[in-house]
């Protein structure tokens, strides 16, 4: 096939990809760059196309092809990779500015709030709160697991109860 021909053939095809391309898409303007890129590219590989093929199929995978390739690029860019040396930078505290003020008035209400629990709750949450399993708390205490697991559940409501403020 002369390219005079090939031209023409592909030339008579442009018509039935554009409502390919406009499904890809989903914009006019973008599936007529997406149609322009394949007709480049089916040009520029016309050595790679036999005689006797279904040269719309050719033209459609090229096509899909493209897109898929734009698509990638696409999300490529918009994803920041970060290219520092030093990456340590990331979770520096350094050159953070925190307002220690309001930090020691919750730090406040929340050691109030927690003296004020009766001893039956607070005793199980601390050592709960220190790390302490549920079963180390029950033997210490000398108490069920399923009670030590009871007063820490009350400790913890009455103090999101009591500290609705900082929620």
């Amino acid at each position: 096939m002369t390219a005079l021909e090939f031209g023409y053939a592909i030339n008579n095809m442009t018509k039935s990809m554009k409502p390919f391309a406009l499904r890809l898409t989903k914009d006019m303007e973008q599936a007529n760059d997406l149609i322009q890129e394949t007709v480049l590219k089916a040009f520029s590989n016309r050595e790679k196309f036999s005689e006797g093929t279904n040269l719309k199929a050719w033209l459609f995978t090229i096509m899909k092809n493209t897109f898929i390739t734009n698509y990638q690029r696409m999300v490529r860019r918009k994803t920041f990779i970060d290219t520092t040396e030093n990456l340590h930078f990331i979770n520096s505290t350094e050159n953070i500015a925190q307002n220690s003020a309001y930090g020691s008035f919750a730090m406040a209400d929340i050691v109030g709030q927690i003296s004020k629990l009766d001893d039956v709750y607070k005793e199980p949450f601390m050592m709960h709160f220190r790390g302490f399993k549920y079963h180390e708390i029950a033997e210490k205490l000398e108490i069920p697991i399923g009670t030590v697991k009871n007063r820490i559940h009350i400790a913890r409501k009455e103090l999101k109860d009591a500290l609705k403020i900082y929620a």
